[in-house]
């Protein structure tokens, strides 16, 4: 079974985070998720920049390494949103991970990885925090670098669709992407 690092969305480390840790752990696999901002929360993607903006990015991303420092190199990582943005940051540093999962966002592809890296993208289509171009020219970027890429889009589902306390929730691509994640790590064990 996968060892899975899951960083939080903008909004905190929430219930979210829980059930999605909770659905992995179900499946066999172990899971750890940091709490990057000291224990803030909100509902409000307004405040979570705020907060984000107060904690600062270089202490996000420290907390982010710090939590992963006692993990397998081999560890998996998982990003909600702004966590696909430190998966981004932390990806560089950690060439033997297993495999990468985004959702709600992308990350930036590191100039160097492993090749045939798998990546798998579940993202909402479309989503205010990627535009359409970016969304289109990911995938044969993370190629070109040699990765093995999946990106799967859920028309009319909000940016966070996973999140059963936002109105962005939608039930049907919550199912398809948590399915699609748990075939996805069972296929890199």
């Amino acid at each position: 079974m996968a060892t899975v690092i899951l960083f939080h969305s903008v909004l905190g480390l929430r219930k979210v985070e829980t059930e999605a840790s909770s659905r992995m752990r179900i499946a066999g696999h172990t899971v750890f998720t940091p709490d990057l901002y000291g224990g803030m929360t909100t509902d409000s993607f307004d405040e979570g920049f705020e907060i984000k903006q107060f904690v600062g990015w270089e202490t996000i991303c420290a907390r982010a390494r710090a939590a992963l420092d006692p993990l397998p190199a081999t560890t998996v990582l998982a990003g909600h949103s702004m966590g696909a943005g430190v998966v981004g940051e932390i990806w560089p540093e950690r060439p033997k991970c297993r495999g990468v999962v985004l959702l709600h966002g992308l990350a930036n592809i590191p100039a160097r990885m492993r090749k045939g890296l798998p990546i798998v993208v579940h993202i909402a289509d479309p989503d205010p925090f990627a535009s359409e171009e970016a969304l289109v020219s990911w995938a044969p970027m993370a190629r070109t670098a040699g990765a093995s890429a999946d990106i799967f889009t859920y028309p009319n589902a909000g940016h966070f669709y996973t999140d059963a306390t936002l109105p962005d929730y939608n039930v049907a691509a919550t199912e398809k992407t948590w399915a699609g994640v748990l075939v996805f790590l069972d296929s890199i064990r």
